[in-house]
């Protein structure tokens, strides 16, 4: 059995997570300890309150009682709104309060993009136009070349997580670009576990969202590679080891 660690801020699309555990197989166990989000609201001074070390302390005790073995922040524009170097400090501080292996899901999506073995990427977020550019920044100080960076406007999470299949096909499609190699949907309040393969069908190429690279950067800390193609092609990355 592995068993993953998860702190996701408040209530929106956390029920994407018992459905990966479905599709990763019998011997993997994804733990989910939701964090005080305070103000919902996708603006700077929120998301820095919002992934301050005090909130993420108070879920870690819960997720080592459940035996996790590794621990990712579940939110990406809680952690890529303190910078490059500030993320690296948050990831650190987790790491050493859980005293477990740690990350965060806008490093998840450096190393999946890694992982694919590509660079050039696109952005459809449901952000705020400011911080949208944030996490291009985020990406582009990573190494990465973003070509197109599509935000939404949407303020709240609350109101990303009643967004359904549609709307997340309209949003991927509108941030795509004809020479990236992938298009990340960096909210992990969107549902998407249910959408990947449409989405990549659609695209006709790799997409990378926040939920999934969540879960994948959790088993990466755990050395487990799964195979679960309907998770996208993040998930049949080679050399597999079947769950």
């Amino acid at each position: 059995m592995t068993a993953l660690g998860f702190l996701y801020p408040g209530h929106s699309a956390e029920d994407d997570y018992p459905r990966m555990e479905q599709l990763l197989g019998s011997d993997i166990r994804l733990q989910v300890v939701h964090t005080d989000i305070g103000e919902d609201a996708h603006r700077v001074d929120a998301l820095l309150e919002m992934g301050s070390a005090a909130r993420l302390a108070a879920g870690v005790e819960d997720l080592r009682l459940s035996g996790a073995e590794a621990v990712v922040w579940a939110c990406t524009s809680g952690s890529f709104v303190y910078g490059w170097e500030g993320a690296h400090d948050q990831v650190r501080t987790l790491a050493t309060t859980a005293g477990l292996p740690a990350s965060s899901t806008s490093f998840a999506f450096v190393h999946a993009v890694r992982e694919l073995g590509v660079k050039r990427v696109a952005i459809a977020a449901t952000y705020p136009d400011d911080v949208a550019v944030l996490f291009g920044t985020f990406l582009g100080d990573a190494g990465l070349d973003v070509l197109g960076v599509r935000s939404s406007g949407i303020i709240t999470a609350a109101e990303v997580g009643t967004w359904g299949e549609a709307e997340v096909l309209a949003l991927a499609r509108a941030g795509d670009h004809p020479e990236a190699e992938v298009v990340l949907l960096p909210d992990t309040a969107l549902h998407t576990a249910s959408h990947i393969p449409t989405l990549e069908k659609e695209l006709g190429k790799p997409v990378l969202t926040a939920n999934q690279v969540t879960v994948w950067e959790a088993l990466r800390l755990t050395d487990r590679r799964v195979n679960a193609p309907e998770l996208g092609a993040l998930f049949t990355r080679e050399p597999i080891v079947q769950a």
